[in-house]
């Protein structure tokens, strides 16, 4: 084993060489093997240990274990300890879950603080299988399929070809001590499940399962990168990129043979997991939105708008006083006096200096905002009435702000200014306000 382990080493990762490596050890089988194989090669590594204090003693003994084979073998260690369950009622995770946030979330903390390139762990190729098996249960699509992969930003896993028959095999001639996790004995967790009931089964209807599973997951890879190219194509005939909005043209979209697919390999990435309703959304009524955690869905006539979503409110209202020539947040804007007004815009308006006062108020609008539109002869509208007629999705609406003094309406910032500040013939002062 060890030479095709330093060959697959060589293969797939030769960007590792010279590079200060950490391996993820538990102290199981597994993870004993792979800090065995990795102390025999030329490389800078060190241990990571965590202690996360659900097996009472039987952690502790854990942590002591390998701290003692580090110590007699020369290798640095680095360990820390976790209260998981209380991290996991907290957060309302699973303990697994919460074990693997924590986890990961000191992982890679220490690699900054320790100038480490990489970290290594000892997924093989039956944890592979399980994670397929689990994620076929729970209803996945390619990108659940394809398994675990063998690298994931930082995160290396060497021992993906090789299974856990190997791996035994290998600690046994080499009289490699590991410790043993009670928890595995036990069908508690869906894993331990598929480990003990569901996999032996397979591999007693096909000796060779492992080997048929891993050709299996091959081509599953080749057509999940097909599918990615063929998305791309069809993304840049559908989508349009608007700053952080993405829209979908629902025409193009819908003369598609498989539209459903394509969203769903667009809006994956993106938290969405309702993709019945999703679907729906494509014939819904305009104006119907759908969450995922950080971004929002939203049906807007012919047209699917994808933004950020932050349940954070934006503060309401922020105050604009005499001396600020300048406005840097919400907008950036920029406010002087002029002796005339110029070509007009909707990025700049001119106002009568005289007929306002500070400080002036950007807010966002409110049901029942009413202002009267420049050139409409002191006839008032509804700000909501201009939206409508300007077609604005409720993004849109959501991002606009309204410039006010004394509660009246000057601009709909980039939009319309208000009939009763503007310039005359018998105004002396002029104020030039202006989007940037």
């Amino acid at each position: 084993m060890f030479s095709k382990f330093q060959n697959h080493i060589a293969s797939r990762f030769p960007f590792l060489a010279e590079k200060k490596l950490f391996l993820a050890v538990s102290g199981g089988l597994d993870s004993m093997v792979l800090l065995h194989l990795m102390a025999k090669l030329p490389y800078e590594i060190a241990v990571l240990h965590c202690n996360f204090q659900l097996r009472g003693l039987e952690s502790f003994g854990d942590q002591e274990f390998i701290q003692k084979y580090c110590e007699q073998n020369n290798i640095p260690i680095f360990t820390t300890h976790f209260d998981t369950e209380a991290f996991a009622k907290d957060y309302k995770l699973s303990t697994q879950v919460a074990a693997r946030e924590l986890r990961y979330s000191w992982f890679y903390e220490l690699l900054e603080e320790e100038n480490f390139d990489y970290i290594l762990t000892a997924h093989h190729a039956d944890d592979n299988l399980e994670t397929f098996i689990i994620n076929l249960t729970r209803g996945t699509g390619l990108e659940g399929l394809t398994g675990i992969p063998e690298q994931n930003d930082k995160i290396i896993r060497p021992l993906l070809p090789f299974s856990r028959e190997e791996i035994l095999k290998y600690a046994e001639e080499n009289n490699i001590k590991w410790r043993e996790d009670s928890s595995n004995a036990s069908n508690k967790y869906l894993r331990n499940k598929i480990r003990h009931d569901l996999v032996p089964i397979l591999k007693e209807i096909n000796p060779n399962f492992l080997t048929a599973f891993e050709k299996t997951q091959s081509f599953l890879k080749e057509s999940k990168e097909m599918v990615e190219d063929a998305s791309i194509m069809v993304y840049q005939q559908v989508a349009k990129e608007a700053g952080e909005d993405i829209h979908f043209d629902l025409n193009q979209l819908k003369k598609l043979p498989n539209y459903k697919s394509y969203l769903y390999q667009w809006l994956n990435e993106f938290g969405f997991s309702a993709w019945n309703d999703i679907y729906d959304l494509v014939e819904g009524q305009s104006g119907k939105q759908i969450f995922s955690s950080e971004f929002r869905l939203l049906k807007n006539r012919e047209m699917l708008i994808l933004s950020p979503f932050s349940e954070i409110s934006e503060k309401d209202e922020y105050e604009i006083s005499e001396n600020d020539a300048e406005v840097n947040f919400p907008l950036k804007m920029s406010l002087c006096n002029v002796s005339h007004i110029t070509l007009d815009s909707n990025k700049a308006i001119f106002v009568d200096a005289d007929k306002i006062g500070f400080p002036l108020v950007l807010r966002k609008w409110r049901e029942g905002d009413v202002f009267q539109p420049f050139g409409m002869n002191g006839k008032s509208k509804k700000v909501s009435k201009l939206f409508k007629d300007e077609k604005l999705s409720l993004i849109e609406k959501e991002k606009t702000w309204l410039l006010c003094y004394n509660d009246q309406i000057i601009w709909v910032v980039g939009m319309r200014q208000d009939e009763r500040f503007k310039i005359k013939k018998t105004t002396n002062n002029i104020l030039k306000i202006e989007l940037q």
